[in-house]
């Protein structure tokens, strides 16, 4: 299994097949092929080695899906670096697995004079950008010029892929190795489930650092699909791709579907042509869905859950538990495992727990990582036994449909990213004037979830919430600061010491029915 594999077969197949739609650039499959083959040979003449990473620090475009596929024909294995992220959180990333090669467009040249300044590993940066090249910076329009295709380096099965960065619970955030097996069985699972054929258009509007932006470009070129492509997610932008190109599919992550459905505007757009939406990545309230079934009477729905471990999709919601009043109990279900996966619900002792009775969720299968990047101990604790240990509490009922409950991990899903709590307690208690925090998630009409912040201020301290935001700042992530607070005298404590997080969410949670999507 190799992922260049459905490129050789567009071009025996559908040469002249739109592969890419972005802004004014349209181009067949007989040009993504061309333009991926001298890629590979810029990245060879750069001096990438095989099994060597290349990062890239942009919006969504057709560069990008390029740069994807290009890494791969060279031989090489991508980092598709976090736009959100610092550029101190940047710097982690390309040291932390020896990128030497970053990719970047207009959007981020600001960020790359203070990202070279703390990164010892990044040596060569090419521009991908409309405009004139900054200094510095290499060109890749005159270095494609100069260039003539090569070969594909046929890297394949269990040689790696990619490394995709997710937060972790030491604070720092750790390179999830995917194999080139991973994604592609992956790939072959997500699109079982419903007859979506080959040859459709797909809009993307996820960002592509994103496992679910990676999964999807894949998905669609596995199905010789026409991938049209917004630089970010934007409702008008979105509602007049889908109706210039009459879109067949796409995903959206809940807060992005409520925005689209909100919109005053939204009246006034034919989206008729969507046959397939797809949603996933954070919790979706049985109104939002409701009305987005409604707006979308002709379109099947899947919902994909899953986690960048597990390439990323590992349990899918049917079309049929959407529209058919049989399956009413399911709506809210996770859904069923994937044809290439092995779901359970185990206890602390990894014991399967009977039906009905929560537990952790772990799954096993072709689609699950080779492990974190240089962090054996972190990899044999969540792969232990066998199973990826998700961190997700939940149960199975005896239809085998997985229902999650609430998080064992720290974590708060908030627009579809993950934020860990450790790390932003990490960045409050860097302030002196908070002397004991806790952060957990609570319900969000926008966001399914926002960071919320419980304090203890130290004696005689005061903090204004701005502040606070602002210091946070300073060290990580603008989507990780807290977007509430709660001061108070004191935390509910456990014998041993340890903030009772439960207690917390419970005036927040109450009535909220499940906790995670």
């Amino acid at each position: 299994m190799y992922l260049t594999q459905p490129l050789h077969k567009a071009l025996r197949e559908c040469p002249g097949r739109e592969a890419l739609v972005f802004a004014d650039r349209r181009s067949t499959y007989r040009d993504l092929v061309r333009q991926v083959a001298t890629l590979a040979s810029v990245l060879k003449g750069l001096g990438l080695k095989e099994g060597e990473r290349a990062g890239i620090l942009a919006l969504n475009s057709d560069r990008y899906v390029t740069f994807v596929f290009g890494v791969l024909w060279a031989g090489g294995v991508f980092n598709t670096v976090n736009i959100r992220w610092s550029p101190v959180e940047i710097a982690y990333s390309l040291d932390d697995c020896d990128t030497r090669f970053l990719f970047v467009d207009d959007e981020f040249v600001p960020l790359i004079e203070e990202v070279r300044a703390l990164s010892k590993s990044l040596e060569t940066v090419v521009y991908i950008g409309e405009k004139a090249c900054p200094e510095g910076m290499l060109n890749l329009a005159e270095l494609m010029a100069g260039a003539e295709p090569v070969d594909d380096a046929g890297r394949s099965g269990d040689q790696l892929a990619c490394i995709l960065y997710t937060g972790g619970t030491t604070g720092a955030p750790k390179g999830v190795m995917l194999s080139h097996a991973n994604l592609y069985t992956c790939s072959i699972g997500a699109v079982m489930p419903a007859c979506r054929g080959d040859g459709v258009v797909g809009l993307h509007s996820a960002p592509f650092f994103h496992v679910a932006g990676v999964g999807l470009i894949l998905q669609l070129t596995l199905r010789l699909g026409t991938h049209v492509i917004v630089p970010r997610f934007e409702e008008v932008a979105v509602m007049s791709a889908i109706q210039r190109e009459r879109v067949v599919e796409t995903f959206l992550v809940p807060t992005m579907m409520r925005a689209v459905l909100a919109h005053p505007r939204f009246p006034e757009f034919d989206l008729s042509s969507l046959r397939c939406m797809m949603y996933g990545a954070s919790p979706i309230d049985s109104t939002l869905l409701k009305k987005a079934m409604t707006a979308w009477p002709k379109a099947s729905f899947l919902q994909l859950y899953g986690m960048t471990e597990l390439s990323p999709v590992v349990c899918i919601l049917p079309d049929y538990c959407h529209s058919d009043a049989a399956y009413a109990d399911k709506l809210m279900a996770a859904g069923l495992p994937a044809h290439m996966a092995e779901v359970r619900v185990v206890d602390s002792e990894d014991n399967e727990v009977p039906r009905g009775q929560v537990g952790e969720i772990v799954a096993r299968g072709p689609m699950v990582m080779r492990g974190y990047w240089n962090k054996p101990e972190q990899t044999e604790e969540a792969l232990r036994r066998g199973w990826m240990h998700t961190g997700d509490a939940g149960y199975m009922d005896d239809a085998g449909y997985v229902f999650l409950v609430d998080r064992i991990k720290d974590m708060v899903v908030t627009g579809g990213e993950n934020v860990y709590s450790v790390e932003v307690e990490d960045a409050l208690l860097r302030m002196p004037a908070i002397a004991q925090c806790a952060v957990i998630g609570v319900p969000d009409e926008k966001w399914g979830e926002r960071v919320h912040a419980v304090i203890v201020l130290a004696a005689g301290a005061e903090a204004a919430e701005a502040d606070i935001v602002a210091h946070c700042k300073t060290l990580i992530a603008n989507y990780k600061c807290p977007r509430s607070f709660e001061f108070v005298d004191e935390m509910p404590l456990s014998g041993a010491g340890k903030i009772l997080k439960y207690k917390l969410k419970e005036a927040h949670w109450s009535g909220q029915g499940r906790r995670i999507g």
